[in-house]
């Protein structure tokens, strides 16, 4: 029986987010407030307050956000994102106490590579990507675009960074590969006048602009990890140095503080402090990833910086030393799991590690890391599923590994999961084996091989009596094993790759989706179909999972929406906006208070669960 979804369903409940996408430059930024952070991750912008932990997001963006900007009262932000070939970027500009879009602007195609607010918040300045190429400069009131220009001459590269000078509302500098312009806003003839900036024989791709306060000079950091004074009046070359020693791997970030030092942020990872003219780090500091965003609290006594490892860091200027603010993967997340019986930890597996997590306040307890290697499933016994063919298990409390087993699969370890009395494991590889384990105190022996699926399991779901196990294949096939005996009780086939299983708590039927879009109910006890119903528009369901009760469930996919689904009713009830890349895995947390989803741009939502436990 098929049934037609509807995407009309009440919104979910975003409660918090864990992530932030460091690889847009200088995109963390510290509001004039002091008491707030702005930083993109996916399509949303997030307001954090810095002590509290408390967020709110800013959503109408339809596809990844690649830059941000506020104003300097703090009144007004500004995002720009990306798109497809042919389409139009759309840039927001929000109004920041309400919270809600002031703005909308549309005049750039495929991406918004940065922008910049003019001095007294009246002009808002925007540059195209590299298959747009032009600058932009918008009327904030109106809304409007006043003119516009190509944004580096045809003979150069593209321009990769914008910001206004301090003190006049018509004059801002462009910098990108091989390209160095100051701008003059020409209003009466709403024309903009670039002036080229005279290098000599200096080649050079412009990452990063900072103004000196009084706007007699501008610096620029570069990738090859020297930085350039230029004079604002002359558009002449000052000075470019360190002449050795340069950053290494570029300078991809950098601010002037008022006693005339720098705070200068590598590729390399490593932040430091320094003076002009020799550039020679007084102090540094080695972080994990290159540093892409340095923003000052107030008068920079603190100031924040955030590298592309998704990592967040608090610093005090007199000590310079880092706190760890937030952290997340960086890469896509694999799998999620909660701990029997609490809703107060969870954990997620990605590529390098497994991190453990507080749920309600987003911290990161533990980090399990195995370098090189991907963790494709894990398991509330942190026995974990990877990709070197080896099956691993850690201690909760400190990561300590207890026992790897080698080559327990060939093409990868693809699935796992263990019974509740934890003396067994069930795993699955990419050869489409299924295996079963037994796990003493001192050994870990094979106790059966099953060899049915022909190609990676996907997904294995045991039954509560440890008795019976259900594992979802790519190749088309459910099977639902006896454990026991070690045999077949019953397969189901369809037209799809399986990518996700579930028994209902009454364990009488099975629930099964994956590429096809489709969910299917069916029969345990002899596979047949009960009903079938559509469940995405758009992309494979990769995630899924039941309530406790039995009388919801939640699934997410490449369409990037979680929906929480009536079990009887076969409708949903809820959906969830907020994902920008496709949702690997979803959890309902075991006293039913939230759904954690996890996705493969490395971030972590949290949702309100929307019925009592």
């Amino acid at each position: 029986m098929a049934s037609t979804i509807q995407e009309d369903g009440m919104q979910l409940e975003l409660e918090a987010v864990i992530g932030f996408n460091g690889h847009v430059l200088s995109g963390l930024i510290s509001h004039p407030d002091r008491e707030h952070l702005i930083y993109p991750l996916g399509c949303t912008v997030i307001i954090q307050s810095v002590n509290k932990h408390k967020q709110h997001f800013l959503h109408g963006h339809t596809n990844n956000v690649s830059c941000v900007a506020v104003s300097k009262s703090g009144k007004y932000l500004a995002s720009g994102q990306v798109t497809y070939m042919g389409f139009k970027a759309d840039i927001f500009i929000w109004d920041y106490a309400k919270r809600e879009p002031w703005g909308k602007l549309s005049l750039h195609k495929v991406k918004v590579q940065a922008l910049a607010f003019s001095p007294d918040d009246q002009y808002l300045v925007s540059l195209g990507g590299q298959d747009d190429g032009s600058v932009v400069l918008w009327n904030v009131a109106t809304r409007e675009a006043i003119c516009g220009s190509p944004g580096s001459s045809l003979n150069v590269g593209h321009a990769l960074s914008v910001t206004f000078t301090n003190t006049s509302n018509d004059m801002f500098i462009t910098g990108g590969n091989g390209t160095l312009r100051v701008w003059e806003v020409d209003l009466p003839n709403r024309k903009l006048r670039p002036t080229k900036c005279q290098m000599g024989q200096l080649k050079r791709v412009i990452t990063c602009l900072t103004v000196a306060e009084d706007d007699s000079c501008f610096y620029c950091g570069t990738s090859t990890g020297d930085i350039l004074k230029v004079n604002m009046k002359t558009k002449l070359l000052n000075s470019c140095g360190p002449q050795k020693d340069r950053f290494s791997l570029g300078v991809t970030s950098m601010v002037l503080l008022k006693t005339g030092e720098f705070i200068i942020g590598s590729g390399d990872g490593k932040l430091s402090l320094c003076k002009a003219p020799n550039y020679k780090a007084v102090k540094s500091v080695k972080l994990q990833g290159a540093v892409n965003s340095i923003t000052l609290r107030g008068q920079g006594h603190q100031f924040f910086v955030g590298t592309e490892q998704a990592q967040m860091y608090r610093f005090n200027y007199p000590e310079f030393k880092e706190e760890i603010l937030t952290t997340c993967h960086s890469e896509a997340i694999n799998d999620i799991v909660f701990p029997f019986g609490t809703s107060e930890l969870f954990a997620t597996c990605s590529k390098n590690d497994i991190r453990v997590w507080h749920t309600t306040s987003h911290k990161e307890l533990l980090r399990i890391t195995v370098p090189n290697v991907t963790c494709n499933g894990i398991h509330t016994t942190l026995s974990s599923a990877w990709n070197d063919d080896k099956i691993r298990a850690f201690t909760p409390e400190s990561g300590r590994l207890m026992y790897q087993m080698e080559h327990a699969h060939n093409m990868g370890v693809t699935a796992i999961a263990a019974t509740s009395d934890c003396k067994r494991i069930v795993s699955g590889g990419g050869d489409g084996r299924v295996r079963v384990w037994e796990i003493g105190k001192e050994s870990q022996r094979l106790v059966e091989s099953m060899k049915e699926h022909k190609s990676a399991v996907s997904c294995i779901k045991l039954k509560s009596n440890n008795r019976e196990c259900v594992t979802a294949s790519s190749d088309g096939t459910c099977i639902i094993w006896d454990i026991e005996r070690f045999s077949r009780k019953q397969m189901v086939l369809s037209n799809t790759l399986f990518r996700c299983v579930c028994y209902h708590p009454e364990e009488f039927q099975i629930i099964t989706s994956g590429t096809n879009r489709k969910i299917g109910y069916w029969e345990v006890f002899d596979g047949s179909a009960i009903r079938e119903l559509d469940g995405s528009m758009s992309g494979a369901i990769n995630g899924m999972d039941i309530s406790d009760s039995g009388s919801h469930f939640v699934t997410g996919g490449d369409d990037k929406l979680v929906k929480v689904w009536d079990y009887n009713q076969g409708e949903v009830t809820q959906v969830g906006i907020g994902h920008s890349g496709s949702i690997s895995r979803l959890r309902i947390c075991p006293l039913s208070k939230y759904i954690i989803s996890v996705s493969t741009d490395g971030a972590i939502l949290r949702w309100k669960y929307p019925y009592p436990a």
